[in-house]
């Protein structure tokens, strides 16, 4: 019989901790729950990290996953999570509109043609689910 022993990784990301240059961010003050399971294939095969926040982003889906190449695409046994966290909080403060990592074309349309109404919801959102 085997036994498998799965350790779950709750982490917090603090928005303002990783972009200190990046105060004006909607984000900004957050405090963001994540999620990061790790396979048992790790370092082979990526962790699995979803936000546990709700966040109102283009590439953050109503679920908490993350369209991030280095999580679909670009993942090496050489990416450490504190990369991979640096990753997330950078796509935080830098929305990619990019068809392939949207998860939310609406919320990605509004990033584009006007962006102080994506900011003023994202930071509504920040206000109400991440402080």
């Amino acid at each position: 019989m085997l036994l498998y022993i799965f350790i779950f990784y709750k982490l917090i990301l603090t928005h303002q901790y990783y972009n200190l240059n990046k105060s004006d961010s909607p984000y900004s003050g957050g405090i963001f729950f994540l999620d990061v399971r790790f396979p048992q294939n790790y370092p082979f095969k990526p962790p699995k990290i979803n936000f546990t926040t709700r966040v109102y982003h283009p590439n953050i889906d109503s679920n908490g996953n993350i369209g991030i190449d280095h999580l679909i695409h670009q993942w090496s046994p050489a990416m450490t999570i504190s990369k991979l966290l640096l990753s997330i909080s950078s796509l935080l403060a830098n929305p990619n509109p990019v068809l392939e990592f949207t998860f939310e074309p609406e919320i990605a349309q509004m990033y584009k043609t006007d962006r102080s109404r994506y900011e003023a919801t994202a930071r509504e959102w920040t206000r109400q689910h991440a402080m």
